[in-house]
């Protein structure tokens, strides 16, 4: 049966938005995926995905590509009504009221901003306000991240690792030299990235578990490949496919993780990094709202997660937190080992980085060559990080106004209400037992 009404609506806006910008959400791999992380339902496809004119588009990379084909894209949105999808989402939602109802008005109004930035790329609309793009998203006005006392935890847990420093060119030095004796050799990813999944599902099952419904204990959280893949613009992409079942038809909950064979980074961080994307990070969270969908639990929207939206804010606040969540603590220095503190702190400051090099670049109008300087010197990321975060990400139209704030927005506000809220209330919230959430509706529900 095709969907009806809002059900309809959502598939086409989102769909429509991730077409536009040349997206093919059916595309098992990172380099083909952008807005539309998913479709896991067995509903049809819209004809925003099905219409002769979508592939085409998808094909040359929709508005995001170096040189957007204009005619390609003219003739599509002529075809599918993308925008008066959008506007059905808004007004659905608003008629709908409640948790579920302001969920999807966040994705609406998201999705306004991604076309309306789109409608500016082809030269049929005013510049989008780069304030505009970071309150829709993060609910606040876009402002630099502050790496210093992040930057001092780190220089004294390496000056404890025997890697003094006494500035910001030698804390740099410093963090390259730790960095380096324990850099993750690249041919060792899938058996290291193996023996980490398998050491943080089991934390998972001890620190997590205990507080979420027993529906939810036996979906498997961790069913993921590593692939290493070559020239990547990302530093890793998590591919939740969802669409194998098993011979009763429920679902296995399978993804994959694309990690950049170029990537520069410590045992230390690599293991923050699979807490991130995948157990208790991205794949348990879309394992389990794929579970809660086939049992009815949440609404269809949930089948079709996104980048770029409120609900992408608590994801990345719940990745970048998932070590903390597996290991049962709140603040970094609880964590058991100085190194995984060191790795961690540097992710986080990596986050900021994020968030640091969209201010400086939409904001302050700051040159590439500056940007990446600011973000190796003062957030102590790889030469590799600093240009793709400064460069592909942060001069790109739609990530680095809207993506790029998000990471440090979620992650704050994840911490935070974990630090203000019992786990046996925080914890069924951020992973939808009380209904699918975002960035702005999880304060509430985590109060339930």
């Amino acid at each position: 049966m095709p969907l009806t009404g809002l059900d309809a609506a959502t598939a086409e806006a989102l769909i429509g938005i991730d077409t536009l910008w040349g997206g093919d959400v059916m595309n098992p791999s990172g380099t083909g995926r952008f807005i539309a992380d998913c479709w896991f339902s067995d509903e049809p496809l819209p004809d925003a995905y099905t219409h002769p004119t979508a592939a085409k588009l998808r094909a040359n990379g929709g508005v995001g590509a170096k040189a957007p084909d204009k005619a390609s894209i003219e003739t599509y949105i002529a075809s599918v009504d993308v925008k008066g999808a959008i506007a059905r989402v808004i007004e659905g939602a608003r008629k709908a009221g409640g948790m579920r109802g302001e969920y999807l008005e966040g994705l609406g109004l998201c999705s306004e901003v991604m076309w309306d930035l789109g409608m500016e790329i082809l030269g049929k609309g005013p510049e989008v306000p780069y304030d505009r793009c970071v309150k829709t998203i993060t609910g606040a006005p876009p402002e630099p991240s502050s790496p210093s006392e992040k930057r001092r935890r780190v220089a004294d847990l390496l000056k404890a690792a025997g890697h003094a420093s006494n500035g910001s060119d030698s804390l740099l030095a410093a963090v390259d030299a730790w960095r380096q004796e324990r850099l993750v050799p690249g041919k060792s990813i899938p058996a290291l990235g193996d023996a980490f999944i398998a050491h943080y599902d089991a934390l998972t099952a001890k620190n997590l578990l205990p507080f979420l419904p027993v529906e939810l204990h036996r979906v498997p959280r961790a069913n993921v490949k590593f692939l290493a893949i070559e020239n990547a613009w990302f530093s890793g992409s998590m591919n939740y496919l969802g669409h194998a079942r098993k011979a009763d038809g429920s679902p296995e909950y399978e993804a994959t993780y694309e990690l950049n064979a170029s990537l520069q980074i410590s045992v230390p961080e690599f293991q923050q990094l699979v807490s991130h994307e995948v157990v208790p990070g991205h794949v348990t969270t879309f394992a389990y709202m794929q579970d809660l969908f086939v049992r009815g639990l949440v609404g269809f929207e949930a089948s079709v997660l996104t980048m770029n939206t409120r609900a992408a804010v608590l994801f990345e606040g719940i990745a970048n937190n998932g070590v903390l969540v597996a290991h049962g603590i709140t603040e970094v220095q609880d964590l058991p080992d100085r190194d995984l503190q060191i790795g961690v702190l540097l992710a986080l400051l990596q986050d900021d980085a994020k968030n640091h090099s969209s201010y400086l670049t939409w904001k302050e109008k700051l040159p590439q060559k500056e940007v990446a300087a600011t973000l190796r010197r003062d957030f102590l990321v790889s030469g590799e990080r600093a240009d793709k975060l400064s460069g592909a990400w942060g001069r790109h139209p739609l990530l680095g106004r809207m993506y790029l704030p998000a990471y440090r927005a979620g992650t704050e506000l994840v911490a935070r209400l974990r630090r203000a809220h019992p786990p046996e209330k925080i914890l069924p919230a951020m992973y939808g037992v009380k209904g699918l959430v975002d960035a702005s509706t999880l304060p509430a529900a985590a109060s339930t």
